[in-house]
C-alpha cells in the first residue's frame, strides 16, 4: 500500500473516531493491517443495522444535548459528514446506548441546582444520556469504564460509559462520596491528559483510559486550598513530570515514504531536541528538514520527554521535507513533496486545460526545471551558510555540516550560543567547572582535512575534550560569520579575545581557543589560556590540552579550598542560627515532635493493621472459594474412593475420601479450605517422595496412585 493511500485512510478515520493522537489512530490502524472498516469498528463496534435514537418524549432536548439530526439524510450521510468533523456526531455514539424506555431514565434523574432553566435542560439532557448508557444491557456497544475512587480510607466503585464526560463522573462521585463538584480534585489521570482530564465536556473515551481505573479523590476544603484547585493541579502535573523523567520511552517511528520502522529507546530526561538529533544518526535527516507528526502542539525543542506529554510508548511520523518540487514537462503535472493530504489538495489535475494552468509552458522554457536531474556539486567548504544571523542555527548548521564532510567519530559541539557555552563551561562551581574550547573551522585552508580527519579523530583527543571540555565550533569561511563570532567573542569574554581570534591568519587555521577562569582576572570574568593552530602533530596538540588542563586544575584546587571553606563558615554559622532557634522554641519544638511521633506511630499501626486485615480476607477469600469447589465426600462403603492423610506441621492429621477420578486440584483445595494455602505450603506424597504441588493439578489421583489411601506431608516453603 502506497504512502498516500495510508495518509488518505489515516485521515478517514481520525476525522471518523475523533482520535486526535496520531500515535493512537497509527496503531488502531496497523493492527487491523489499514482496513478503515475494521479500524473504526475496533474502535466503534457497530451492530448490522444502526437506528436513529429514539426521541419521541425528549425532542425538546435535541439542542442540549445532540446537536445533530436524526434523520435518515443525516444517518445516509454519515461518511461525508464525518470527513469535516473532529469528533463523531454525538447521536452515532450515543445511538445504542438509549434505552427504548424512557422511564427508567426519568426515574434515575436526580435534579442539580442551576442558575437558570437552559442549564437544568442541559444536565437533564447529560442526565438522561448518561443514565440511559449505563442501563443498557450486554448487547450495547458503548465501551464500560470502571473507576475504582479512593477516599478517606474507602473505596467506591463507578462504572461509565466511555461516552460520558468528565462533569458527569463528577456527579456520579458527589452521589455516593457527599463531596461538592466544586471542591473535588481528582488524580491518576493519564499524564498526556491531565489537562484535558480537568476539562468538564471532556469525554472519557479521549482520555486513553484502561477499562479499570484507580483514581484519587480530594476534598479541597480537608485539604486547607478551597478555591485553589488550579494550584494543586499544577504541583500534581509537577509531580507526575518529575515522576517520569526517570523512565524510558520508546518512541516508534516510521519513516515515510519508505515506510521503514525504528524503534528507539530515550530516558524521560531527554529532550526533543536530543531525541531529533539521534533520529538523524539513525535516518540521516538532518534536523531542520525533520518533519514529524505525532508531536503534542505544546511540545517545544527543549521540552524533555517527561514534559512533552506523550506516552511511555508512541507512535510517529517521519518525512524528509528537503525534497524539492518536481515539474514533468509532459504532462505538465507538478507533483509536490507536501505530505499526501496537502498534496492531495494542491495537485494539479493532469488533463487540466492551458487555460485552467496558463503559464504552464513557463515551467517547460525555464532552465530551472528539467525532468534531467541537475549535474551533483562539489560537496561545500564551508560549514555554516554565508550571513547567518543566529549563533544557536549556526552552531546545529555547523554540527551537521560537520558530521556530515568529516564523519564519525568528532568531538561532541554544543549546541547554542557562544554565551550559553560560556555558561555551562566557565560559570559553575569550581567542582563542575570545565575549559571551553572554542574549534575555529576555514574551509579555504589546506589544513583543514588532516587536522580534522586524523587529531580530530584520534581517540585520545576525543576522550580529553568530553572529559574536561566542552567544545564550541564555528566556521570563519564566510567574513560574515567570522564578525559574528568576534561581536560574540567581544560581550561574552574580552577585547583582548577578539583581537585573538581576529589576528589568525588562514594559514593557521583551524586553531582551538582554550578559554577559562583566570586568577589574575578575580576570577570574575574569562580569558584565552591557550591558542592551539592547526599546524601541530598528534602529540603536540595532545600535551597542549593536557598542560591547559593540568594548569586550569592548579588554579581550580584553590577555588575549590576556598569554596569548601567558605562552605563550611556558611554552614557553622547556619549551624548557630538554627542552634540559636531551636533554643528559643524548644518547648514547642518537642511538642510539636511528640505529636508527630504519635501520629506516625498511629498511622503504621493503622497501615499495619489495614494491610492484615486485607491480607486475611484475601486469605480467607481464597479457603472460601477452595471450600466450595470441594466435590461431594463419598461414603465409605462406596467403591473406587481413596482416603487421603495429611499430616499437618503439628503433627495430627486432616482427612478426607475422595473418589479415585477426583483430580490433584481437588485434594489441593481440601488442604487449602483448612487454611494451609498452596502458596504458602507444598504437598508432599511419601512414597515415592515428590513435590505435589509442582504436578500438574488436573491429573486424577488414580493416576497419581494416590489410592486406595495414601498419607502425603504438609511442609512450609
Amino acid at each position: 500500500m502506497s504512502s498516500e493511500n495510508k495518509e488518505e485512510i489515516l485521515a478517514n478515520f481520525q476525522s471518523i473516531t475523533g482520535i486526535d493522537d496520531v500515535g493512537e489512530a497509527f496503531s488502531h490502524l496497523e493492527e487491523t493491517n489499514w482496513d478503515l472498516m475494521a479500524a473504526i469498528q475496533r474502535v466503534i463496534p457497530q451492530d448490522d443495522e444502526i437506528q436513529p435514537p429514539l426521541l419521541t418524549e425528549a425532542e425538546p432536548m435535541v439542542p442540549f444535548s445532540y446537536h445533530a439530526s436524526t434523520s435518515t439524510t443525516a444517518l445516509n450521510n454519515f461518511s461525508s459528514e464525518s470527513s469535516t468533523s473532529s469528533t463523531c456526531p454525538r447521536w452515532f455514539k450515543n445511538t445504542r446506548n438509549h434505552s427504548k424506555n424512557n422511564t427508567a431514565a426519568d426515574s434515575a434523574f436526580v435534579p442539580v441546582s442551576s442558575n437558570s432553566a437552559d442549564d437544568d435542560l442541559i444536565d437533564l439532557a447529560s442526565d438522561m444520556d448518561l443514565d440511559a448508557s449505563m442501563s443498557s444491557t450486554s448487547s450495547t456497544t458503548t465501551k464500560q469504564i470502571l473507576f475504582n475512587i479512593h477516599f478517606d480510607q474507602k473505596i467506591f466503585d463507578i462504572r461509565l460509559p466511555s461516552t460520558a464526560t468528565i462533569e458527569q463522573l463528577k456527579k456520579k462521585v458527589n452521589d455516593v462520596t457527599g463531596i461538592p463538584i466544586c471542591r473535588q480534585a481528582i488524580r491518576g489521570w493519564p499524564p498526556a491528559k491531565l489537562r484535558e482530564a480537568q476539562i468538564p465536556t471532556t469525554k472519557l473515551s479521549n482520555l486513553n483510559l484502561s477499562p479499570e481505573n484507580e483514581l484519587i479523590l480530594i476534598d479541597l476544603t480537608e485539604e486547607g486550598y478551597m478555591d485553589f484547585e488550579n494550584n494543586i493541579f499544577h504541583n500534581y502535573i509537577s509531580d507526575e513530570i518529575t515522576g517520569r523523567l526517570d523512565k524510558m520511552f520508546k518512541l516508534t517511528i516510521v519513516q515515510q515514504p519508505e515506510g521503514n520502522r525504528h524503534e528507539l529507546m530515550f530516558p524521560g530526561r531527554t529532550t526533543v531536541q536530543e531525541v531529533k538529533t539521534n533520529v538523524y544518526y539513525v535516518t540521516d535527516i538532518p534536523v531542520r528538514h525533520q518533519e514529524w507528526t505525532g508531536w503534542p502542539q505544546s511540545c517545544e525543542n527543549d521540552s524533555t520527554l517527561a514534559q512533552s506529554g506523550i506516552q511511555l510508548t508512541h507512535n510517529f511520523i517521519l518525512q524528509n521535507g528537503s525534497s524539492k518540487i518536481r515539474f514533468n514537462t509532459n504532462s505538465a503535472t507538478v507533483t509536490s513533496t507536501l505530505p499526501p493530504r496537502t498534496a492531495n489538495v494542491m495537485g494539479l489535475d493532469t488533463d487540466s486545460s492551458t487555460d485552467e494552468f496558463e503559464d504552464a509552458s513557463d515551467f517547460n522554457n525555464c532552465e530551472e526545471f528539467f525532468t534531467d536531474p541537475p549535474p551533483v556539486q562539489s560537496a561545500s567548504r564551508h560549514l555554516i551558510s554565508n550571513n547567518t544571523d543566529n549563533e544557536t542555527t549556526g552552531s546545529l548548521e555547523f554540527l551537521d555540516n560537520y558530521k556530515q564532510r568529516f564523519g564519525e567519530p568528532h568531538p561532541i559541539f554544543f549546541s547554542g550560543s557562544l554565551e550559553d557555552a560560556l555558561k555551562e563551561a566557565c560559570h559553575k562551581p569550581a567542582r563542575e567547572r570545565k575549559l571551553l574550547a572554542i574549534y575555529l573551522h576555514h574551509g579555504e585552508s589546506i589544513l583543514t582535512n588532516v587536522f580534522c580527519d586524523r587529531l580530530m579523530k584520534h581517540e585520545s583527543i576525543l576522550q580529553t575534550f568530553a572529559e574536561n571540555f566542552i567544545v564550541y565550533g564555528w566556521d570563519l569561511t564566510h567574513e560574515s560569520n567570522k564578525h559574528l563570532l568576534l561581536s560574540s567573542v567581544t560581550g561574552c569574554i574580552s577585547n583582548t579575545a577578539s583581537l585573538t581570534v581576529r589576528n589568525i591568519s588562514i594559514d593557521k587555521l583551524p586553531s582551538i581557543l582554550i578559554i577559562g577562569k583566570s586568577r589574575l582576572s578575580g576570577r570574575t570574568s574569562c580569558e584565552v589560556l591557550s591558542v592551539i593552530h592547526g599546524n601541530v602533530g598528534l602529540d603536540d596538540l595532545m600535551s597542549r590540552l593536557l598542560e591547559s588542563v593540568e594548569m586550569y586544575n592548579e588554579h581550580l584546587q584553590v577555588e575549590i579550598a576556598e569554596e569548601d571553606a567558605r562552605a563550611l563558615r556558611d554552614q557553622v554559622k547556619a549551624e548557630q542560627d538554627m542552634a540559636y532557634q531551636q533554643t528559643l522554641q524548644a518547648d514547642i519544638a518537642k511538642e510539636e515532635a511528640k505529636q508527630q511521633k504519635e501520629a506516625a506511630i498511629a498511622a503504621e499501626r493503622k497501615r499495619l493493621a489495614s494491610e492484615r486485615a486485607e491480607e486475611d480476607a484475601r486469605r480467607e477469600s481464597i479457603r472460601l472459594v477452595a471450600k466450595q469447589s470441594l466435590p461431594h465426600e463419598p461414603a465409605e462403603t462406596e467403591k473406587n474412593i481413596s482416603k487421603i492423610r495429611v499430616r499437618k506441621p503439628t503433627g495430627d492429621f486432616l482427612e478426607r475420601r475422595f473418589y479415585i477420578n477426583n483430580t490433584l486440584e481437588d485434594l489441593l483445595n481440601f488442604v487449602a479450605s483448612h487454611g494451609f494455602l498452596i502458596e504458602d505450603y507444598k504437598l508432599i506424597s511419601s512414597w515415592p517422595r515428590r513435590d505435589l504441588t509442582s504436578v500438574n493439578a488436573t491429573q486424577t489421583l488414580q493416576h497419581l496412585k494416590l489410592y486406595p489411601q495414601e498419607t502425603v506431608i504438609l511442609e512450609e516453603r
